[in-house]
């Protein structure tokens, strides 16, 4: 009979359009060849609004057991706003908490959501029903109020980066109380371990495995969105908090710094106002199928992103062989490039033109790098080696 784990995480589906959440509908339907999976979740589908859209109860999804709660109420981005503009401001600042700061912060994480009174009460009535409980992400209710109440049988998966939030004090029993904690690089755990001294907690690196799919219609995917020219391809959620913004204030505006023949393509759900552009081909949401197309299609690939844990992009992109253009003021981001010399990292706009004009003149050299990039996946993002480490993450759990 197989161990039951759950895999708790804010919101899970195919609709669902954010890197940890596909992490860990990635690592659940791989462990549930092993063990007895069921993913504890909300009814959200937008992390923006957390508006329950999925119906409550159990489903199935590509063989894994969902089991949905409703989010008691909706974020307010104004309210959220102003909470976050305090809550960061006192964050960062030295000293011991005022009472202030923490009512400040707890007001952010109910406000920040996903607040899902059923899904916690869930977790207290049946923690003695799972095994193993993996938090996927240290950033919302799911984690911060479902995590301390089964500590000892708990793995976080943090996805964490230098940004603002984790600068709040409110996340030191987050990141102290765990059974074990997995980190996606060696950037992410030093930056947690300096952060909250808990380098006593069991650890392991782990990332993800990449497995791209043998047959693609890149034919199929130029076809439908009009892409008749070499471009430049982005891969995620379209929002300033990934870079978008910047990217493309400078791409756009500097058509005569680089080749004008090459595109900007964006795949992914737009939650920022996007300019109506000859050079910007914006798709929307895809499909899995799709977005591997538009990478297998690609001339090269940007991630403009400041935070991130991991890249998954990054990683899908070297699988094919893509050479990457990445913003080097994200410590991971600027890693995986010296690590794999598969991509080059810019830090303004001139050094950001600068690479990209090397990358369209040298086709040699970048193509070398999309080589570097595809051997560096074959030898550090397999699937075997990642469930490997779960399964022992999952064997220190008493």
């Amino acid at each position: 009979m197989k161990s039951r784990i759950a895999l708790v995480v804010q919101r899970y589906g195919l609709e669902v359009n954010g890197g940890a959440e596909f992490l860990c509908r990635q690592v659940a339907e791989r462990l549930a060849s092993l063990y007895d999976v069921e993913v504890l979740t909300t009814c959200a589908i937008d992390h923006v609004t957390w508006r329950n859209e999925y119906p409550p109860g159990v489903s199935t999804l590509n063989g894994v057991s969902i089991r949905r709660f409703p989010v008691d109420f909706e974020r307010n981005p104004r309210v959220f706003h102003r909470l976050s503009l305090l809550a960061y401001d006192s964050g960062r600042k030295k000293g011991p908490r005022h009472i202030f700061q923490k009512f400040i912060e707890e007001r952010w994480m109910r406000s920040q959501g996903p607040f899902s009174g059923a899904l916690f009460r869930y977790l207290d009535q049946h923690k003695t029903d799972y095994w193993v409980f993996i938090f996927f992400t240290y950033l919302y209710c799911t984690t911060y109020y479902g995590l301390p109440k089964i500590a000892s049988r708990a793995i976080l998966v943090p996805t964490a980066h230098d940004e603002p939030p984790i600068y709040l004090t409110l996340f030191r029993k987050i990141f102290t109380s765990p059974r074990a904690i997995l980190y996606n690089t060696i950037e992410e755990r030093s930056l947690v371990q300096r952060m909250f001294s808990n380098d006593n907690i069991p650890s392991l690196v782990v990332g993800l495995g990449i497995e791209p799919p043998k047959l693609l219609d890149e034919d199929g995917f130029r076809y439908k969105y009009g892409i008749n020219e070499p471009y430049l391809l982005y891969v995620g959620r379209i929002e300033e908090a990934k870079g978008c913004d910047e990217l493309l204030r400078w791409y756009l505006a500097g058509s005569d710094r680089c080749n004008p023949s090459l595109k900007l393509v964006m795949v992914g759900r737009a939650t920022m106002p996007l300019p109506n552009h000859p050079r910007l081909i914006a798709t929307g949401f895809v499909s899995e199928e799709e977005k591997w197309a538009a990478l297998a299609g690609a001339s090269i690939v940007i991630v403009p992103s400041v935070y991130e844990s991991l890249s998954m992009t990054l990683l899908e992109a070297w699988a094919y062989a893509k050479p990457a253009l990445v913003n080097g003021r994200c410590a991971v981001l600027k890693a995986h490039c010296l690590r794999s010399n598969a991509g080059l990292y810019y830090e303004n706009e001139e050094e950001f033109f600068s690479c990209l004009k090397f990358l369209q003149d040298h086709p040699p050299k970048a193509q070398q790098m999309g080589a570097n990039g595809q051997a560096y996946v074959h030898a550090n993002y397999g699937w075997d080696r990642v469930l490997d480490k779960y399964r022992q993450a999952i064997a220190w759990v008493d």
